[in-house]
């Protein structure tokens, strides 16, 4: 699985559609609008650097208002939750 961090620059009145938009297509797992630098903030998870290249620029830089992505592929999760997970496989809640 390829995770991707796609930080989206959108005009500003198109923010709420455009994030609803870019959520509802496939391999998008989450979409932010966020404050800084950026306007939102999309996490893609696809199985090949194929599906990366059709679904960014193919797909997310297309809808209404987007007007600039900048991609970052990940290599690895630090992520705490996903690491609480893992030690819960096989527990159950009693």
């Amino acid at each position: 699985m390829i995770t991707a961090i796609v930080l989206i620059h959108a005009a500003t009145d198109t923010i709420p559609e455009a994030a609803r938009t870019i959520a509802d297509i496939d391999g998008v797992s989450e979409v932010y609008s966020c404050a800084g630098d950026v306007d939102m903030i999309a996490i893609v998870r696809v199985s090949g650097h194929e599906q990366l290249a059709d679904l960014i620029p193919g797909r997310i830089a297309k809808v209404d208002g987007v007007l600039d992505t900048d991609t970052h592929i990940a290599f690895r999760s630090y992520s705490s939750a996903d690491t609480e997970s893992a030690f819960e496989i096989g527990i159950d809640e009693g």
